[in-house]
């Protein structure tokens, strides 16, 4: 039972990492037609789901050169997370 729960979490991280991973690539498209309600919908929703995570980290460690980094350190926190669950 607990390892069906630490699978589960697991899995929900690598879906959140994905989920930002998008957010990411969306970004290097600044020009996407923001006029079709498919694509507002969808960046919309990335934003609402990515931003209360990335927005805390971004107050702290402003961007460097025009760098963001908190997309990365969220990766990074991910991957640590996951390691530790597979290790329990």
């Amino acid at each position: 039972m607990f390892m069906g729960i630490v699978s589960f979490i697991i899995f929900l991280l690598q879906i959140y990492s994905y989920i930002l991973l998008a957010r990411v690539l969306l970004s290097w498209f600044p020009n996407l037609d923001r006029s079709n309600p498919t694509v507002d919908a969808i960046v919309r929703t990335l934003y609402s789901l990515t931003e209360p995570v990335l927005s805390p980290i971004r107050n702290a460690l402003p961007p460097t050169a025009g760098i963001d980094w908190s997309p990365l350190i969220v990766f990074l926190g991910i991957t640590i997370l996951i390691r530790l669950l597979i290790a329990f």
